[in-house]
């Protein structure tokens, strides 16, 4: 039994003359204005309210978690319904490091997302036992464990929660930075800061992502979602792969969850460790924008946002159409939003495939051109 990719060619033979691309015109365009559209992002404190920074922040904080949750489902062919799980642990483990060990909140973030990792490591010895829907419900009865697990946490608030100390949001790593330079107060300095970490990791989320789908790893994982018995046969180790995929998303959401909560500066089990708030939400804004590319997510989290603003003060009939719309779209356009315009334009933004391109005259065995 082979332990990873250890027959899978290192290197694609290329005829002469040839040549492997995976970017193409569009993509090159795209870097750029992406990198201009991250730098604008980056201005926004200086430039617009709190309220629009909180809003941003809402956008940045959800696509990392859709964008980690399609890689799992999408890429790797694991539909959870438990990655609450994880956004549970990692703002409780920053909530428990602030409090109970006196360390930084910037700090502490990182931390929380390896505590997330930890906590995903017997999880997966259990849930990747199960198969199918059943791994789905398996993934989601450890978080409702760990939300109970969570709420007998006495020195952490229990059932009802507690909230981060003033001191702690005021004097983290960089808030008199940003007063002394710029002249914020400490509530409008701590919104920047964590809207700040919310791009850079938003940022590094996706290009994790691209990168790894560009990579030999990346071709196992593409082999493992379309036909994992195949994919083993030509020495890909899937199980292997699935539960680093899995740690790795366990990471990332983790040090989303705690940054949610540090800007929240208050926790309870409920909502830390919410079906609807961190799995639900975002399997919709996956769903709607189209599963299996990193395209999608970012259609669908700007849907999901104006829906959100548009529709939320209805309560019920909100939920209600959030679920009819995404019924319609997995009838109309199984592949989302996204896959609807890339099927009708072409477009890949982020472009994974492999593209054979040039080419030479072929030259007969005396040197002179084929007939």
């Amino acid at each position: 039994m082979t332990t990873g990719f250890e027959t899978m060619p290192t290197e694609i033979a290329v005829p002469p003359g040839w040549r492997v691309e995976t970017r193409t015109r569009l993509s090159s365009i795209f870097t750029i204005l992406s990198l201009v559209a991250v730098v604008a992002l980056a201005a926004a404190p200086f430039m617009v309210s709190r309220g629009v920074v909180q809003d941003l922040f809402f956008i940045l904080t959800m696509l990392a978690l859709a964008q980690s949750w399609n890689l799992l489902a999408g890429y790797a062919g694991l539909i959870s319904v438990g990655q609450q799980l994880f956004v549970g642990c990692g703002a409780y483990a920053l909530f428990g490091f602030v409090i109970l060990a006196g360390v930084d909140p910037i700090l502490a973030i990182p931390l929380a997302g390896l505590f997330a990792m930890l906590i995903a490591a017997p999880a997966a010895f259990f849930s990747f036992r199960l198969y199918g829907p059943y791994f789905a419900i398996g993934t989601w009865v450890i978080a409702e464990v760990g939300r109970l697990l969570f709420a007998q946490w006495k020195m952490l608030g229990g059932g009802t929660g507690t909230s981060l100390p003033r001191e702690a949001t005021k004097d983290m790593l960089g808030i008199s930075l940003l007063q002394n330079w710029f002249g914020m107060r400490s509530a409008a300095a701590a919104d920047a800061l964590t809207y700040w970490l919310a791009l850079v990791l938003t940022a590094l989320t996706i290009g994790f992502i691209y990168r790894l789908l560009r990579s030999k790893q990346g071709l196992g994982l593409a082999a493992v979602r379309d036909n994992e018995t195949a994919a083993r046969a030509l020495g890909v180790d899937a199980r292997r792969l699935k539960i680093i995929v899995y740690l790795a998303t366990a990471f990332v959401t983790g040090m989303v969850g705690a940054l949610i909560y540090l800007q929240k500066a208050r926790i309870s089990p409920d909502a830390a460790f919410s079906l609807t708030d961190w799995t639900a939400y975002v399997v919709f804004i996956v769903v709607i924008g189209g599963i299996g590319t990193i395209e999608g997510p970012l259609v669908g989290v700007l849907v999901f946002f104006l829906l959100q603003n548009a529709f939320s003060s209805y309560g019920s009939w909100y939920l209600l159409a959030l679920g009819a719309l995404a019924i319609v779209t997995m009838l109309f356009a199984p592949r989302g939003l996204w896959g609807l315009i890339s099927s009708r334009t072409g477009w890949e933004l982020f472009p994974v495939r492999r593209l054979l391109k040039g080419g030479s005259t072929l030259h007969d065995e005396k040197g002179g051109p084929n007939g």
